[in-house]
């Protein structure tokens, strides 16, 4: 029989990290989330009481050390590594962001991802197999108009994952990148409205914006994400590596705010 999947999920207590991590859960993973909100935590780990959960900030080098060293003492090894920590960010034109709130940014956004890959490597190595998925944005892929910091760090994370796939495929580990579009829930909801109010606008106005820049008219559900990744993890895309797939209904022109 073979052994379960062992599965870190950053920032996994809600939103599209609970949803990543129900789905591995569903398939029969172990799987450990760490996140900083303790009630997120503590609910997520009493609906499923097999799921492992620790309260932590994956973007500070000892908080991930501890997440990380105490799943590999636990398990004795890392098998898949989903990097989904990111934060959204000010919404404000660049001359208005206050340079730490930049930091800020990109300290969830791209420095967390390097500090949990740095750690996991070495024991994919060891095991000479293992997959990272990294959570980017199409915001990663077009640029995204008042959200400087966010659409850096998305950028940021592409090329980063990419370099990764070139350095540990010979060991067998792979490393792609999901890209979502506009994610149906409550983050996305607070986007719209700082959006909205930056520009002095209804929010349904800047909704409808959204949608319609896609093929595909709707906002995506958590729930497609989750299936994009534990594909990305699976057997099933052994030869799949260093790859960008967006998960949006095809962005035919990435949210341009009506002038």
């Amino acid at each position: 029989m073979d052994q379960p999947l062992r599965v870190l999920v950053s920032a996994g207590a809600s939103g599209i990290g609970a949803s990543i991590a129900e789905r591995f859960r569903a398939d029969g993973a172990e799987v450990s989330i760490c996140d900083r909100d303790q009630a997120a935590v503590r609910i997520a780990t009493q609906i499923d009481p097999g799921l492992h959960g620790v309260v932590g900030d994956v973007a500070d080098a000892g908080d991930a050390a501890r997440w990380v060293e105490g799943v590999v003492d636990l398990w004795g090894g890392v098998d898949v590594l989903v990097n989904n920590a990111g934060i959204a960010g000010p919404t404000a034109l660049v001359e208005d962001i206050d340079p730490r709130a930049w930091r800020d940014c990109l300290a969830v956004n791209i420095d967390s991802h390097f500090l949990l890959a740095r750690l996991v490597v070495p024991h994919m190595k060891t095991q000479r197999s293992g997959a990272i998925v990294t959570i980017s944005s199409t915001a990663g892929l077009y640029g995204y108009g008042m959200r400087t910091p966010y659409a850096a760090a998305k950028w940021a994370v592409i090329g980063f994952t990419k370099s990764l796939a070139i350095e540990l495929g010979p060991f067998g580990i792979r490393a792609n990148v999901v890209a979502p579009g506009a994610v149906e829930g409550p983050r996305m909801g607070r986007v719209i409205e700082a959006e909205a109010a930056q520009r002095g606008v209804a929010a349904d106005v800047v909704q409808r914006e959204y949608v319609q820049s896609q093929s595909i008219p709707r906002f995506v559900k958590p729930s497609e994400i989750a299936d994009m990744c534990a594909f990305l993890a699976s057997s099933r895309a052994s030869m799949v590596n260093g790859q960008v797939i967006a998960v949006d209904g095809n962005t035919e022109t990435f949210h341009i705010a009506s002038r």
